[in-house]
């Protein structure tokens, strides 16, 4: 398989490589790396390479599918739609062998060590391509794919919580127009059509014409009155398309095939070259039962340790837990900066809970509910969109109606939101547009346990137990990642294997599998991304001794969190153990 070839090819031209990297030593700290990355006059940033990660992450923003998950989201150029044709796929998979051409014929000389992180992180993008269009071969295999190119790409624009443009309105309007060709482009694209992913649509579509109708009614009174007629026929021709294509693909379902693993090699070709991860599947499933086997007795110590106390109880209003998680949010940067764990810049802005607005009420399935704003809306406030609190929530809106700082944590502040934040700010290029999740969910994962052993949580003991709960779940999803993937569950075997061993609702337990399995790879990336972080912060407690200073590493964290954790302990701490495995 061409996959394979290309990994066995990109190792040996990438050894061939580190011929000319400089290794960098104990010594080079943050403040040698930034020197690396901003000195002109020394190791300025390289110039080949920026000018083809400019080139590449600008056709990127034109092409990256739509996803549910809020991490890779981009930003699309105004006036964009999806195009999926078949000319449009074979100039994707051109584009790629294309980039792959060109990064590999790029000087390597003299290289810093920040020069070959910025090679390696580029190169995993680029082959991130071949991932999603060759290997997981998503256009001819995953029906909702098309969902998430259709609703998906709309949600994307809803989710924006600033108030509705002029702009924006013509690029809701030009999407809604563009569902039908999309639908069309599907039908002549799925030839291998999987049964449970086509299950996994049908879901999304069910009672398609009441939401679509909805979100429309809701825009009417923000859009310029002038496109309000343009947006009742768009919302009434994509609501034609998906009702289309829910029957067409009704139809097809009983000759489509149940077989949606990807297989263990292809697993491998991922970890390599994509996620940059140096441990086999079999070792990730280790790690991850160990760390099952840890929150499991954990959450019983805490359960036990509050077992005296009153139950937990919900907001009775969502303008009550809106405030609380106003209040909470200054409170952890406060607690951050006084604590000396991290710098909170004065100049980054909240993230704020909002309730969900009803334009984007019909569709809050779509995807994760947050507006972590974007590289050129960093002013803007980053919001997350919530629902009445109720005892009958799913699993995360649950935790959040008992206790926002969780949540916050992991998706705000100093998680999701404020790293993003950051990284956004970065000097170098290919790391402000650089996104794999591995990194960014591990430190995402990482901050809620730290947060926890600083004491935030001291004041409400019952919500020491959400954070051991959430620490089940990451575990978990390791197994169900590498299962999923090697054809040892199904989508129903492992929803139900969530559902009781966390445990989690049924809902969200089948959401969880069903997005797994056609994304394999993601689920791990919180439990292993938080474990490389820890073995990060652990080798440089060793190495720098009473120099160690936390605050200056979870800084450099930051600042370069979206890039895989292997290579910034490479780059911090001149550690190439880890980095060995990439190349031999």
């Amino acid at each position: 398989m061409y996959f394979y070839k290309l990994k066995f090819r990109s190792r040996i031209i990438v050894l061939l490589s580190c011929i000319f990297f400089v290794q960098c030593g104990s010594e080079d700290s943050i403040d040698s790396a930034k020197t690396k990355l901003l000195n002109k006059d020394g190791g300025q940033l390289n110039e080949d390479l920026q000018s083809l990660a400019a080139e590449f992450f600008n056709w990127r923003s034109a092409t990256q599918p739509a996803a549910g998950d809020d991490i890779p989201r981009v930003e699309r150029p105004d006036n964009w739609v999806p195009d999926y044709s078949q000319e449009a796929l074979l100039e994707i998979k051109t584009k790629y062998k294309e980039f792959t051409v060109r990064l590999e014929e790029i000087p390597k000389e003299n290289w810093h060590v920040s020069d070959s992180v910025d090679y390696l992180i580029l190169r995993s993008a680029v082959e991130r391509v071949n991932w999603e269009f060759t290997v997981l071969n998503a256009p001819s295999r995953n029906p909702d794919f098309y969902v998430q190119q259709t609703l998906g790409a709309v949600f994307e624009l809803l989710l924006i919580s600033t108030p509705m443009s002029e702009q924006r309105a013509t690029n809701i309007i030009a999407r809604l127009n563009s569902f039908l060709q999309t639908v069309e482009d599907a039908k002549t694209n799925l030839t291998l059509p999987v049964a449970s992913f086509t299950d996994i649509a049908l879901g999304n579509l069910e009672n398609i014409r009441k939401k679509l109708e909805a979100t429309n009614d809701a825009l009417m009174p923000l859009f310029p009155e002038r496109l309000h007629e343009e947006l009742g026929h768009a919302s009434e021709s994509a609501i034609k398309a998906l009702e289309d294509y829910a029957i067409w693909l009704k139809m097809k379902h009983p000759e489509m095939t149940n077989d949606f693993s990807v297989g263990k090699e292809a697993y491998e070709y991922f970890l390599d070259n994509i996620a940059l991860i140096p441990y086999s599947p079999e070792e990730l499933l280790k790690q991850g039962e160990l760390e099952w086997n840890r929150s499991v007795l954990l959450e019983e110590f805490e359960q036990l340790r509050n077992s005296k106390l009153p139950e937990p109880t919900l907001f009775a209003t969502v303008e009550e837990q809106l405030s609380q998680a106003k209040i909470e949010e200054e409170n952890i940067r406060v607690f951050l900066e006084e604590n000396d764990i991290m710098t909170v810049p004065e100049s980054l802005s909240h993230y704020l809970s909002v309730k969900i607005p009803p334009h984007l009420a019909p569709l809050a399935y779509m995807g994760v509910m947050d507006d972590l704003t974007s590289e050129s809306r960093l002013k803007e406030t980053a919001v997350r969109y919530i629902p009445e609190p109720s005892p009958y929530l799913p699993y995360f809106s649950l935790s959040s109606a008992q206790d926002p700082r969780p949540l916050i944590i992991h998706e705000g502040v100093p998680g999701h939101y404020f790293q993003m934040a950051l990284s956004w700010s970065n000097s170098d290029p290919i790391r402000r547009r650089f996104i794999d999740s591995g990194a960014n969910e591990g430190i995402g994962f990482y901050v809620e346990e730290m947060m926890l052993q600083f004491g935030l949580f001291d004041d409400k003991p019952r919500s020491r137990e959400i954070i051991y709960s959430f620490m089940r779940l990451r575990a978990l999803r390791v197994e169900v990642d590498i299962r999923l993937a090697v054809g040892e569950f199904d989508i129903e075997e492992a929803g139900e294997y969530l559902e009781k061993k966390v445990p989690l609702d049924k809902e969200t337990a089948i959401n969880e599998a069903g997005f797994f399995a056609y994304n394999p790879g993601q689920a791990i990336s919180y439990q292993i991304g938080k474990l490389q972080i820890m073995k990060f912060l652990s080798d440089a407690k060793i190495m720098k001794g009473d120099k160690f200073d936390l605050r200056k590493i979870h800084d450099y964290l930051m600042l370069n969190g979206n890039v895989p954790i292997a290579l910034l302990r490479w780059e911090y701490l001149g550690l190439r153990d880890e980095i060995e495995q990439f190349f031999n």
